[in-house]
């Protein structure tokens, strides 16, 4: 089967094929005696074709799933809720109201607004309980029980 010094050459189902051409280490010194369709899985990738590995795990969740069981173990959302009044507080109250407002902060479920316009704090103490409801109807939780206008 030798054919010349440099190369050898093999028969494959009555196909030549050379060592260079040969996708296999081919053996320099003896006669190749298997087909290639012997190593027919050695030449195709390697790819997973087992289902049950490709599939996916039963406790994957989405993302917001995830980040809410997040928040609830770490027990943040009275503070997400709080951070989320005072920064719609222009929003719920108006443009006007947030321009008057100086300070405001949360104790203990409380809101402790600090407005600048003294007739403007005594509108909004007379609307107090409409004014919890708009901040807990923004948030979508009851997150504030009483609201002090200082």
């Amino acid at each position: 089967m030798l054919l010349s010094t440099k190369t050898q050459r093999y028969t494959v189902d009555k196909l030549p094929i050379t060592s260079a051409q040969s996708p296999l280490p081919l053996p320099q010194s003896h006669f190749y005696p298997y087909n290639l369709l012997t190593f027919a899985p050695m030449l195709r990738p390697r790819y997973n074709t087992d289902k049950t590995l490709n599939s996916r795990k039963a406790d994957i969740q989405p993302l917001k799933e995830t980040l809410q069981a997040l928040v609830n173990a770490y027990k943040l959302q009275g503070k997400l809720n709080e951070v989320t009044i005072v920064e719609s507080w222009e929003k719920i109250m108006g443009r006007a109201i947030a321009l008057k407002t100086q300070e405001i902060y949360f104790r203990h479920g409380k809101l402790f607004v600090r407005i600048s316009s003294a007739p403007l704090k005594h509108e909004l103490v007379m609307a107090k309980t409409k004014v919890i409801d708009l901040i807990n109807a923004q948030v979508g939780v009851k997150a504030i029980e009483e609201v002090v206008f200082l």
